[in-house]
């Protein structure tokens, strides 16, 4: 599951370490180029809040194996492209289904072990945190071997490999039984009114992953830029340095199964202001060249475990409230994260714009401080439900 997790977002981040080739080739601007970025993370979204609730409602592995061949055509029609517009449109249609990684996330919950979910998603989070980051590198090696077609042929024939694993060795599930579609959204609706706890993380969580999309969106500009000079294969190197987010996954699995969710939260908050000073000094015209590609890559290091380790506090958190909606609960936190992720995009895209690295660097420390403030309030959240006793989660658990 952790491999499949990895595959099926990976493809999402292919577009990454390619944009300013992307830009030279389909004959459209950087900013044009780098809207691929925010499409690729609305159609996700899109997929979570329309596509996810399914998996309380169908059978997940045949749920799941359509899911995964969709999001294969999706970037098979990348890979053909004649035009930027087609390219979006594959963009698009590889997002939405690429949700089968959040169908799969709280069915690894539901299966693992009592006062073990916690370390089983962040173990899961890892391999899709290393699919991410592999997606990047790995994309840009082998753009330098055959062309920005190449990366998204390969990731298409992995996915439709992965389907067939998928449906020869997951588990049948039973359904849930909520009614229909229509039923199944409005039920996503309630309970998202009836949680707040389930708000205040989600909206920590979409604050926290647009701290870090405006990085995702400008770094390729910045490094293959006269500063850094960078080469696509190079900036997907850079990429490997997050494999420390993937390693926080995990220390922040195992911290929620000790009841540290809350510790876990604060240090990532408190990460990633201090990543934003590190690439803020990384883009600075005062420091030296080898200097700044330390300073960038310790600075990207540090904002994927700053963002993994929020995150996976904040999923073992909500899966909590509703154990019997987990699809649904986590439809309504991805989309309201993955929408943060595409406004922060716009934001970088429009920062770098505007004043280049320094107003970037600005956005996503103001940001981070954001993020803080959230956690700071949440904290109070906690408080005040466990002051009133067990809340409406414990009575509403069954629905």
């Amino acid at each position: 599951m952790a491999v499949a997790t990895g595959l099926t977002v990976g493809g999402n981040y292919v577009n990454q370490p390619l944009l300013d080739t992307l830009a030279a080739e389909l004959g459209v601007s950087q900013g044009a180029a780098a809207v691929s970025v925010t499409v690729a993370q609305v159609s996700y979204g899109v997929g979570l809040l329309l596509v996810v609730p399914l998996g309380d409602l169908l059978e997940r592995r045949r749920l799941l194996t359509t899911l995964t061949l969709l999001a294969a055509a999706g970037h098979v029609l990348c890979a053909v492209a004649p035009g930027f517009g087609w390219f979006l449109a594959g963009t698009a249609i590889a997002g939405v289904f690429s949700v089968a990684a959040q169908v799969l996330v709280p069915f690894v919950a539901e299966l693992a072990a009592p006062g073990q979910a916690g370390r089983a998603v962040g173990t899961v989070m890892s391999g899709l945190l290393i699919g991410a980051l592999l997606a990047r590198s790995v994309s840009g090696a082998l753009a330098d071997l055959g062309g920005w077609h190449l990366p998204y042929a390969v990731v298409a024939a992995g996915l439709v490999l992965l389907a067939v694993a998928l449906r020869a060795r997951l588990p049948v599930s039973v359904p849930e039984r909520v009614g229909g579609y229509a039923a199944t959204l409005r039920s996503t609706a309630r309970i998202v009114r009836e949680e707040p706890r389930l708000r205040s993380r989600a909206l920590l969580g979409s604050v926290g992953f647009a701290a870090v999309s405006v990085l995702f969106a400008t770094m390729t500009f910045l490094l293959a830029g006269p500063a850094f000079g960078l080469s696509d294969a190079q900036i997907g190197l850079v990429g490997l340095a997050g494999v420390l987010g993937a390693l926080a996954a995990t220390v922040a699995g195992r911290m929620a199964d000790a009841g540290r969710s809350q510790l876990a939260t604060a240090l990532g908050a408190a990460l990633l202001v201090l990543t934003w000073l590190l690439l803020g000094a990384a883009g600075g015209a005062w420091t030296a060249l080898g200097t700044s590609l330390v300073l960038f890559v310790v600075g990207f290091a540090l904002s994927d475990l700053a963002l993994q380790t929020v995150h996976i506090s904040n999923q073992n958190i909500v899966f909590a409230l509703r154990p019997q909606a987990r699809a649904r609960v986590n439809s309504a936190y991805m989309t309201a994260y993955f929408a943060g992720g595409a406004l922060g995009s716009v934001a970088g895209s429009l920062a770098w714009a505007a004043g280049g690295w320094p107003a970037v660097s600005a956005t996503g420390a103001a940001l981070g401080v954001v993020a803080l403030v959230l956690w700071l309030l949440d904290v109070r959240l906690e408080r005040r439900a466990r002051a009133g006793g067990t809340g409406l989660s414990a009575a509403r658990a069954a629905s």
